[in-house]
């Protein structure tokens, strides 16, 4: 069976959970690994989505470390949203509570 695996980053501004899992992770770049599968027996070269995998550093006693935490497409994209969502009203909330400036 021949697989292959893509990395990519995602980017929280915030502190987020993930379904399945305890706790919050703080907010900052997180590595993205998808694994996929060759399909055989096909006249052309396609592969199947296999895994997902959120990287997770250790914090406290664990910093140093890392964790493969698996995770559906639909949690990451969620979790993207909630975060952009988050985001947006945080930027909106201080613009309406910043100090006019004084034009004189």
């Amino acid at each position: 069976m021949n697989m292959r695996s893509t990395r990519s980053t995602v980017t929280f501004s915030n502190p987020f959970t993930l379904s399945g899992y305890l706790g919050e992770l703080p907010a900052g770049d997180y590595e993205v690994l998808v694994e996929e599968e060759l399909l055989q027996g096909l006249s052309f070269e396609a592969y199947r989505w296999t895994a997902t995998y959120l990287t997770v550093r250790g914090r406290g006693r664990h910093a140093g470390r890392s964790e493969l935490r698996a995770i559906s497409d639909n949690d990451l994209k969620e979790a993207l949203g909630r975060d952009a969502a988050q985001s947006q009203t945080n930027n909106h909330s201080e613009a309406v509570l910043s100090p006019l400036e004084d034009g004189t």
